[in-house]
């Protein structure tokens, strides 16, 4: 699944599942003067050239704003109203044309026919033991949908606990995060209508499978439950539902409460109060003796501030842990101690230990200082040890110490790849863990955190054969000089001449790691005689918090300058040529695709760019927009201004450009980036291009990760395949399809 900007959850998913960004805002703000006397006026004589031939025409508007000084011109700016009748005749007639175009492709059908081969597995997620039973989801080859399972020992029959797949007759609810109770009896799940962010917070009964009809929760797009020791009840963090307050805005008035079973969740209290400052995020953390409640507010993915409070003191207020520090901090509450990963001083990672009772700097201890060249990326207690997982060169090691810090062991694992850190309890030695690269299949192995023995429990069987192929990780020279690794997969008898028909993909952004990872789904491209290539740029945290913020704000060109130098070295490398070149990504990474085709047009033949942000001067004015402000920069700040208007694409089309054939991915209900880019950046590129189609495809009853069904992959995957093949100039012998 593509990488999405992320979108901060109320805590981390205390459970593993299956794979697994408004109306135009009329608001003048301070930095920006909008010329009213031109808005309104229209160009209703739609160009000739205003899109690719055939496809429907687009008008302008002379739309003005004055920024800083500096004139930004927004032709396409009634697009950014989704009711309006007018845009919703123009989406459907753009779909409408999409759909034609994609159908008639040569390439389609064969690949529809491999990808659900390829898609329709059999997938199982790491149990989780509680209260005595076990819990984890699978997703079965006939169906769209993963099952929660539930079964009351080991070897006992598994039951079905939450089925999406009968939720809704055209599968549009959506299973979200779900946590159960300590003791196995309750479960707390989200159901996201069409897949989207916003959520609504159930409760069931394990044992007899009966849904509350008191205990539902409106407003539950971060809220993931942090249950009590008695499972009673829970802490969760509420969203208010009020269409007076913009979307925009809203993450600011999030807020804590908690919940008891049985009561009319209107009633909640409330633990903390909102932040008012949308870009910050607020979440809960009840340690599992119920002794600790640890607050966490993020201000974007650079800086945390943590609180803590005694619940056993009746009156116990919140004392600050790590308040005001430029660094982020993750805690694990166990046996009275603070156990912490930060990068405090520690671009790298390491882990502390703190004393509640004397919480100060002054009396932290450092349990495991930072490792050279090893990201620290996450931790966790299981055994009553400690689990660590680090990123070496971008491939995982997972290594154990004791509480006190010391190193017991590194576990073995099968090669160079991914692996999840540990799964299980502070208390039990039984824990799991997942293993998987490029060309090896997805495996979860069971473990002993006391003896270190691993055995395989679930091993992915896929309709491949990856022997033919070899993983390559190279690197190469960005800009400015910094080196930068980008992994490359292809058959191991392919011959370096540029013959090869290859995908680029790229993320670049909010700390997000582009590892080593196994789907099925690329083996419908490299059987094709295709390369696949996953550059980590900066703005991931590949190489730490240092690597994230030199592609962050005022430095994020350099997450683009990142990309070109892959592209151009995949060129130079021999592993294709720019007329088989594409690049692909969503989301932030929909970003990078448009910064790449607008900088480098002559370097990519095509374009994939999934549910993406392109204008970067309106973006914190929509969806979640305003909570990537730490990351980001905004068009308010002039500084950042200046830095935003050089890369946001939709404001650098240029008209007589040959631009790849660009292929837009945008999903009806995305409530997290805001259609209304793709909708834009379109009609900008299919007036100015002389190049290849600029199709927008728009999937219905789908949030920013797609809708979550099988067949919607399927399809999704099959245009971007099919397209990207169908406007490369290939040889004869790689446009077969390999047999």
């Amino acid at each position: 699944m593509a990488k999405c900007a992320p979108m901060k959850s109320a805590t981390a998913t205390a459970l593993l599942q299956l794979t697994a960004c408004l109306a135009a805002c009329e608001t003048t703000h301070p930095a920006m003067k909008t010329d009213t006397a031109k808005a309104a006026a229209r160009d209703d004589s739609a160009r000739a050239d205003s899109a690719r031939p055939g496809a429907p025409a687009t008008r302008r508007e002379e739309v003005k704003d004055v920024i800083h000084g500096v004139a930004v011109e927004d032709p396409y700016r009634w697009l950014e109203d989704a009711k309006s009748l007018e845009v919703q005749a123009w989406m459907k007639a753009q779909a409408a044309f999409t759909r034609s175009r994609l159908d008639a492709l040569p390439e389609r059908p064969a690949l529809v026919a491999r990808l659900k081969e390829l898609l329709y597995l059999d997938q199982l997620g790491a149990p989780l033991h509680l209260g005595g039973r076990y819990f984890f989801s699978r997703l079965h080859a006939d169906q769209e949908k993963a099952i929660v399972y539930w079964k009351e020992g080991r070897d006992a029959e598994p039951r079905p606990l939450l089925d999406p797949n009968g939720w809704t007759k055209d599968g549009s609810a959506a299973l979200g995060d779900w946590s159960v109770s300590w003791d196995g009896k309750t479960v707390a799940y989200q159901v996201r209508a069409n897949n989207s962010d916003e959520a609504t917070l159930y409760v069931m009964d394990v044992a007899t499978g009966k849904r509350s009809e008191i205990d539902v929760i409106a407003g539950a797009k971060y809220a993931t439950a942090s249950w009590t020791p008695s499972g009673d009840g829970f802490y969760y963090t509420w969203l208010p539902v009020d269409p007076q307050i913009g979307v925009a805005e809203r993450p600011g008035f999030a807020e804590v409460r908690f919940h008891k079973l049985g009561t009319d969740p209107k009633t909640d209290p409330t633990i903390h109060q909102r932040t008012g400052d949308a870009k910050s995020f607020i979440n809960a953390d009840l340690s599992r003796d119920g002794h600790w409640l640890v607050l966490s507010v993020s201000h974007g993915w650079n800086a945390t501030d943590v609180y803590f409070r005694d619940t056993r003191e009746k009156k116990s207020d919140w004392k600050p842990l790590a308040v005001g520090r430029d660094a982020t901090f993750s805690v694990q509450a166990w046996r009275d101690r603070f156990y912490l990963r930060t990068n405090d001083g520690a671009p790298l990672g390491k882990i502390l230990s703190i004393d509640p009772r004397q919480p100060e700097p002054a009396h932290w201890k450092e349990l495991i200082p930072e490792r050279a060249g090893a990201n620290l990326q996450g931790f966790s207690i299981v055994g009553n040890r400690l689990a660590l997982v680090y990123l070496q060169d971008v491939t995982s090691r997972l290594r154990i110490h004791e509480l006190d810090g010391r190193f017991v062991r590194e576990l073995a694992l099968p090669g160079l790849g991914s692996a999840s850190g540990l799964i299980g309890n502070e208390d039990e030695d039984e824990a799991y863990y997942v293993y998987e690269s490029f060309t090896y299949p997805r495996e979860i192995f069971e473990t002993s955190v006391a003896s270190g023995e691993s055995k395989r429990f679930f091993q992915l069987k896929a309709p491949i054969d990856p022997a033919p192929y070899q993983v390559e990780q190279i690197f190469f020279t960005s800009k400015d000089g910094t080196r930068v690794p980008m992994f490359v997969v292809h058959r191991k008898d392919y011959v370096k001449d540029g013959s090869a028909p290859a995908i680029l993909y790229g993320y670049g952004g909010f700390t997000v790691s582009e590892t080593p990872t196994f789907s099925a789904s690329y083996y419908a491209w490299l059987e094709r005689g295709g390369v696949y290539a996953v550059v980590n740029l900066r703005g991931g945290e590949e190489y730490g918090e240092a690597w994230h913020r030199a592609g962050m704000l005022l430095k994020k060109q350099n997450v683009f300058d990142d990309a070109i130098a892959a592209g151009e070295a995949l060129v130079r490398e021999g592993f294709t040529r720019p007329e088989r070149l594409a690049i692909r990504g969503a989301s932030n990474g929909g970003l990078l695709v448009g910064a790449a085709l607008t900088q480098r047009p002559d370097l990519f033949r095509v374009a994939l760019c999934g549910v993406p942000l392109l204008d970067m001067i309106r973006y914190h004015l929509f969806g979640s927009g305003k909570t990537w402000v730490e990351e980001y920069g905004s068009a308010e700040n002039a500084e950042q201004f200046k830095a935003i208007l050089a890369y946001s694409p939709y404001q650098n089309v240029k008209a007589g450009t040959r631009y790849p054939a660009t292929l837009f991915l945008s999903a009806d209900a995305d409530d997290r980036v805001d259609p209304m880019h793709a909708r834009k950046m379109a009609a900008a590129l299919q007036a100015a291009s002389t190049g290849g189609p600029v199709l927008l495809r728009i999937e219905a009853h789908a949030g920013h990760g797609g809708a979550d069904l099988v067949k919607s992959r399927v399809e999704q995957l099959a245009d971007e395949y099919a397209f990207a093949l169908a406007n490369m100039e290939l040889p004869k012998a790689a446009a077969t399809t390999a047999k």
